[in-house]
């Protein structure tokens, strides 16, 4: 099936998933079957979809924690014999197809030992006419990699450093598991999505677009079907679109080979992005009368306008006319080994972005496609997605006509497979082409391939006419990253190692990715690591999972390191000699402080800022790496502050010098807010000073207010004046309606406290009757960078703050995985010591 299509009633779609082997042997020792016999290698029992390195996982033979093994270094086979019968009994007329959605990487296939075929890339499904009989074998072999480059070949104009060989640009592959640095070394290798035979009867659709737009307040489904008779004709057919118990259909007229037609959808319910409204969606579907009924299944559709507004220099994303701060992180698979997801996982981890106050997701140019039910995921809820095509970084040979077509092939499909998806919102030609190019020697002309600018915006154009195309992901200005224009990959706070105030200085216009560290992992993935919980920061097998760049003399836990020391002022590498834990500890906070306060600065009311996406949302595998969350799913402490951060509701306060503070409200929610501004100035563990006026937000707007228009007399707040003590060392600003607090926000005037105090943390456990628990936890005075652990539940909310004599409940929900609670703490950032939990009996 092809595009859109999703299932086809009275089709047979038959997936071999058991019963294959897979064997390694080295390049060239077998060329077809026969020789694959005579080599006799040891054979591996597998199931597809997998790649080489997730079925030796599954064997036991292999794993990320075991020695490298390169995986490009040999030929892989794999083989299966499957009944004629697979796809049931056909009947005259009945067409039957070899589907293969996916090999990796340059493969040759035989069926009963007759060469079928030979595919060039992992992104390129290809459908195969076969005659099925009583019993077959299917013979896939994967090529070498390393054999393949091997060849001479024209050199690159550009270097690309993070790639370990510029000619991997020849081949249609994932640069995951061939970046060293940062990626496990586990390159995909095989048939990573699934082998299919499909028996079709009486029509079979061979190509099929959608396209949903908006006409004033109705939905628009347009349906183009090639649709070819398979011994009946067709009677009749129609486009059908349902929500709601609700039906709305079309007949479609023949125009030639194809089948077109669409349907109004009066009142439309628009889709919107979760935090600006409800993600609505509508099934479609095609219903054929010929000899027997056929009902097409298109999945679901949806209705919404998408525009990307760059007149002023800038990017911003405007979904149904209205500007959305478009904030999230970039995907990594799940698993980067099999490169494979089931629905529970990819439906937790949406949940979970959603669940952030995410936005955005953006599937960079480094990764891979990802499966249909993955756009689903992201359709239901209310994600927008950034698509980068499968390219990155590297000088592509544009001019060959050969890889020219194929990619073009490659591009053409993968496109047809987001008609219609209402969450797509970006089409980007590539990952850091230009950006790459710029900063390695390249002169300006070779900057903007036509590949990107031209061959693939006519394609994006002709396919998703109504989803804005940008050739790559860092565009726009003097040169491809700078920060004010278009679109770039900010690392100004972050990796180049600029101070807090650089997010506003940079004038960042959409940073397409953006503030990577490398993020210290909850204890429990730690211990998952190899060496277990006693691992250090220093040991090497800590250090191989550390985000570096080839060739620089310093990594990501140095980046992390800087912010230590500029937010608490203590040297990092004493603290990690005297107190790992503690080390740790500062790590934590430190990266979740910056990374707020920075999307606190992109989202006030008078920033330009139109997006931000963390430089990934998930680890590859266990270790501190760039994503929030760990491999495991577990999120980290930069997950927790940017949850706060990035609510639709959110609060943000600033400190602009002699000006003041200002405190920022956002609220992007599709109704208005009226309630109350509260400020409280404390000195210790005494409130030194209060503050509220009325504060009315519109629907997606924002507002800021000077504090001190709180009080009713000047007070220093900041301490930018000095001209006497500082007025108080902790201001916390609350936001409240209807009596329940809708954001909160709070600011040090003398920075991040790094000295440990008896704070007086409490806490009291409550059963809640549903396995879920609540933990109140008070405080006597601040507490900073609340955390909570509990033997077998995982706590809504970790690393918050607590005002002087304040006390919040939380849900503590239970891990099904894991040992009933035996024992459990609190602890804050600034406390001399943890709180027990007192765990029941």
């Amino acid at each position: 099936m092809t595009g859109r299509l999703r299932a086809i009633r009275g089709h047979v779609d038959a997936p071999l998933p058991s019963g294959w082997q897979v064997a390694a042997l080295p390049p060239g020792a077998a060329e077809d079957p026969a020789g694959l016999a005579r080599a006799a290698p040891e054979w591996v029992e597998a199931t597809v979809p997998s790649t080489a390195a997730s079925a030796l996982r599954a064997a036991g033979l292999w794993s990320l924690d075991h020695p490298a093994r390169r995986f490009d270094a040999e030929d892989w086979w794999w083989r299966v014999t499957f009944p004629g019968s697979v796809a049931g009994e056909a009947e005259p007329g009945d067409e039957v197809v070899l589907c293969l959605d996916g090999v990796a990487t340059v493969a040759d296939v035989w069926l009963d030992g007759a060469p079928l075929a030979t595919l060039e890339g992992m992104f390129l499904p290809r459908e195969l006419p076969i005659t099925l009989a009583r019993e077959h074998e299917l013979v896939i072999r994967c090529r070498s990699l390393d054999a393949l480059l091997a060849a001479r070949r024209p050199r690159p104009r550009w270097r690309a450093p993070m790639i370990e060989n510029a000619q991997l640009r020849w081949f249609r592959t994932t640069l995951l598991g061939r970046t060293p640095g940062w990626s496990p070394p586990a390159a995909a290798v095989g048939p990573w999505r699934p082998v299919r035979i499909e028996r079709r009867r009486g029509v079979a659709i061979d190509e099929v677009h959608v396209r949903a737009t908006i006409d004033g307040d109705a939905g628009v489904l347009e349906v183009r079907a090639r649709v070819r008779e398979l011994g009946a004709r067709t009677e009749r057919a129609s486009l059908v679109v349902a929500r709601g118990g609700r039906e709305h259909r079309a007949d479609l007229v023949r125009d030639g080979a194809w089948l077109a037609g669409r349907v109004i959808v009066p009142h439309v319910a628009r889709w919107w992005p979760h935090t600006h409204g409800e993600p609505a969606r509508y099934a479609a579907r095609l219903e054929i009368e010929a000899a027997r009924s056929i009902v097409v299944d298109l999945g679901d559709v949806g209705f919404r306008t998408v525009a990307a507004v760059t007149d002023d220099g800038g990017f911003t994303v405007h979904v149904n006319g209205a500007r959305v701060f478009c904030r999230g992180a970039c995907w990594t698979p799940l698993d980067p080994v099999s490169l494979a997801a089931d629905d529970a996982a990819l439906d937790t981890a949406m949940a979970q972005v959603a669940g952030a106050g995410m936005n955005m997701l953006r599937v960079g140019g480094t990764m891979v496609y990802e499966s249909d039910r993955f756009l689903d995921a992201a359709d239901a809820a209310g994600i927008l997605l950034w698509q980068d095509l499968m390219f990155a970084n590297m000088d592509y040979p544009e001019d060959d006509a050969a890889f020219a077509a194929s990619v073009t092939a490659e591009v053409r499909a993968q496109l047809a497979r987001l008609e219609g998806r209402p969450s797509v919102a970006v089409v980007c030609g590539n990952s850091e082409g230009e950006q790459q190019a710029a900063m390695f020697g390249a002169s300006r002309d070779r900057w903007s391939p036509r590949l990107f600018h031209d061959t693939f915006a006519m394609l994006s154009r002709e396919l998703l006419p109504d989803v804005p195309y940008w050739p790559s992901s860092a565009h726009g200005g003097a040169f491809p990253h700078q920060a004010d224009r278009g679109t770039t990959s900010y690392y100004g706070v972050g990796a180049y190692l600029r101070p807090l105030d650089d997010a506003r200085r940079a004038d960042v216009r959409f940073a397409s990715e953006c503030l990577a560290f490398a993020n210290v992992p909850a204890p429990r993935t730690i211990e998952r690591m190899p060496g277990g919980a006693s691992i250090r920061v220093h040991h090497p097998a800590w250090k191989a999972r550390t985000p570096r760049d080839l060739g620089a003399g310093w990594d990501f836990d140095d980046v992390r390191d800087h912010y230590v020391a500029r937010m608490f002022g203590v040297d990092p590498a004493s603290v990690r000699y005297a107190d790992h834990e503690r080390y740790l500890e500062l790590g934590r906070v430190a990266a979740g402080e910056v990374m707020a306060r920075t999307f606190g600065e992109w989202r006030r009311a008078g920033s330009r800022t139109g997006g931000a996406l963390v430089w990934f949302l998930r680890d590859l595998w266990p270790g501190a790496g760039w994503g929030i969350v760990g491999s495991d799913g577990l999120p980290k402490s930069v997950f927790h502050y940017l949850r706060r951060a990035l609510a639709p509701v959110a609060m943000h306060v600033s400190d602009e010098g002699g000006n003041g503070l200002f405190v920022h409200a956002v609220n992007d929610r599709a109704e208005a807010i009226d309630g109350e501004l509260a400020i409280a100035l404390y000195r210790g563990d005494v409130c030194v000073g209060r503050g509220a006026a009325p504060l009315a937000v519109a629907a997606r707007s924002a507002v800021v207010t000077p504090a001190i228009a709180l009080l009713d007399g000047f007070l220093d707040l900041n301490h930018a004046y000095r001209f006497g003590p500082p007025s108080c060392d902790l201001v916390v600003a609350t936001l409240r309606a209807h009596g329940a607090t809708l954001a909160e926000s709070f600011f040090f005037p003398l920075g991040l406290p790094s000295t440990r105090t008896d704070v007086g943390l409490t806490a009291e456990l409550a059963a809640r009757g549903d396995g879920d628990l609540d933990l109140t936890v008070g405080t006597r005075g601040h507490a900073h960078a609340v955390t909570v652990t509990l033997d077998g539940f995982v706590a809504d909310d970790d690393f918050f703050h607590l005002a002087p004599g304040a006390s919040r409940t939380l849900r503590l929900r239970r891990d099904p995985g894991a040992s009933p609670a035996r024992r459990g703490s609190v602890a804050a950032c600034n406390a001399l010591t943890t709180t027990a939990i007192q765990v029941p009996a």
